[in-house]
């Protein structure tokens, strides 16, 4: 399998999290916003600053992919989430639990992990 082509700052975000330094940037109204950016979408602030990815996060929406497309049918099933890591929602795959156990509210940390089908590196969350 060759090396996926980096993808700037969504691997340097990656390799963060990897590093146990996970981050997301927030404005000096207290904004917080991923994937990281130059200036505040909401309120147009230009001071911007890195903050420390809370460790753990609350799943707030998911969904169970039983069919999945030919570039995820080995992950299949998996489950897609959103969980709110303090004022930032970040999207990843459950692992680490029966897709069927998994709950809205459920407390989950944040890590990387691999697509079975493609190798690709992804944002992982497992239950705490």
């Amino acid at each position: 399998m060759t090396e996926p082509a980096p993808d700037g700052q969504y691997d340097e975000w990656l390799d963060a999290i990897e590093a146990d330094d996970g981050y997301y940037v927030e404005c000096a109204n207290g904004h917080g916003w991923l994937p990281p950016r130059r200036v505040c979408p909401e309120c147009g602030s230009r001071e911007l600053r890195d903050e420390p990815l809370p460790d753990s996060g609350d799943i707030v929406t998911h969904t169970t992919i039983t069919v999945a497309t030919p570039q995820f049918e080995d992950d299949a099933p998996y489950v897609t989430a959103i969980a709110d890591f303090g004022p930032v929602s970040v999207t990843g795959l459950v692992r680490g639990v029966d897709p069927e156990d998994v709950e809205m509210g459920a407390v989950v940390g944040i890590e990387v992990g691999e697509r079975e089908t493609t190798g690709d590196r992804a944002v992982v969350f497992r239950p705490r």
